[in-house]
């Protein structure tokens, strides 16, 4: 048996409220005992048990702020290629357009799998560094059907939460045949993705798929047993969000009744020049909300959850406490994890050791690379020597 003591935490974040103060169950002057990739015990620092004792490794935090580790629910981490220049037009005043995605489609298709593996696992190896002990990886830049194979299956070497969205954009070699591209999606390309996948996707937008395709596409996924997902209301609104209530089951009050979990993703808004959602309706509404990073080359480049906090709080109306419980717990709920996102005895040692005080500083020194320590499972997946540990 391994275990892990985290002694010295000023602040823990557990995000069980049973377990401390406020929504996110904050304990000050803590200890951590991660026992076999578990959370084993929370407790007050420097208080001596059994556990503690025969702890394999310690930690001390240094009086710094203990949090869960980062859900990263909504990620395209299996591309090649990028689109600075792209970006760059943005920001010099071109709109974005989703048709930009066919640019990485080429890219990423003439890319060998080794290649593609090794791109893959350097963004993951960035993501640890930002915090994110867990995400999900989508397919999607192949549309076509050993294409989106090779994509589900380089993703499904990192993590188990993969989904299949060969249902990104319509090729260029069908278009005004979209029915027909529909139908291998849902038929021969879901056959052959569906034994690496968790999920399926649809991006049911402007210039991308509609409601009834859409709905083929959801439909067939959930007969072949895979979760439901729907990228939607990104450029419009539009239906995806009330099918994606319907299958799981005006849009907020959708959302807040059902057990759907709206996803936002801020970073996407600052790179396309979208206006930011309105969370607080979403909350106040009671849906629960998720922050991801949508780390794609398109859209949002980024692996930084803490920029995507920032923006939350900055941007669309959420609390300190409401963004961090979304990127952490939200996240968590997005992929039905009921042992991530949350520090409680029984539930993964995935935490992270801020080079700060207080979870606050995530938002108050936006920019600063804050992330002293990434654990997962127990296990120290990185540290900043600059930082102090």
């Amino acid at each position: 048996m391994s275990s892990l003591l985290i002694d010295n935490i000023g602040l823990l974040v557990t995000n069980e409220p049973a377990l401390g103060d406020g929504m996110l169950g904050v304990l000050r002057d803590a200890a951590l005992v991660i026992e076999n990739g578990l959370v084993a015990e929370v407790r007050s620092r420097g208080r001596r048990t059994a556990r503690s004792a025969a702890a394999d490794t310690g930690i001390d935090a240094g009086g710094r702020c203990v949090i869960p580790g980062f859900v990263d629910s909504h990620t395209h981490l299996v591309f090649a290629g990028d689109r600075a220049e792209e970006f760059a037009a943005r920001m010099a005043g071109e709109p974005y357009a989703a048709g930009g995605i066919r640019a990485t489609v080429a890219s990423t298709q003439a890319a060998a799998t080794e290649e593609l593996r090794r791109l893959t696992e350097l963004r993951r190896r960035e993501a640890l560094r930002a915090g994110i002990t867990h995400l999900e990886i989508k397919s999607g830049y192949a549309l076509e059907v050993e294409g989106e194979r090779r994509l589900c299956q380089v993703g499904s070497e990192l993590t188990e939460d993969v989904t299949f969205l060969g249902a990104h954009l319509l090729p260029t070699e069908y278009e005004h045949r979209a029915d027909e591209y529909v139908e291998l999606v849902c038929g021969a390309m879901l056959e052959a993705c569906a034994p690496h996948v968790r999920w399926t996707d649809v991006f049911c937008e402007r210039g991308a798929f509609d409601g009834d395709q859409s709905r083929a596409v959801l439909e067939a996924g959930r007969e072949a047993g895979l979760g439901l997902r729907v990228h939607a209301n990104q450029l419009s609104r539009g239906p995806g969000v009330q099918l994606a209530v319907e299958l799981a089951k005006t849009d907020v009050s959708a959302l807040a009744g059902s057990g759907t979990v709206a996803t936002l993703l801020p970073a996407s808004d600052f790179s396309t020049r979208q206006p930011y959602p309105d969370a607080r309706t979403l909350l106040d509404a009671g849906a629960t909300v998720a922050l991801a990073t949508n780390c794609n080359p398109g859209s949002s480049y980024t692996t930084s959850m803490s920029f995507c906090i920032a923006l939350a709080v900055r941007e669309m109306g959420m609390s300190l406490e409401e963004a961090l419980m979304a990127a952490t717990r939200g996240g968590a709920r997005a992929l039905r994890e009921d042992d991530r996102g949350r520090l409680a005895p029984g539930a993964r040692g995935d935490a992270v050791i801020l080079g700060a005080p207080s979870y606050a500083h995530l938002v108050y020194r936006p920019g600063v690379p804050l992330i002293a320590a990434t654990i997962l499972g127990g296990e120290v997946a990185f540290t900043d020597a600059e930082l102090g540990l």
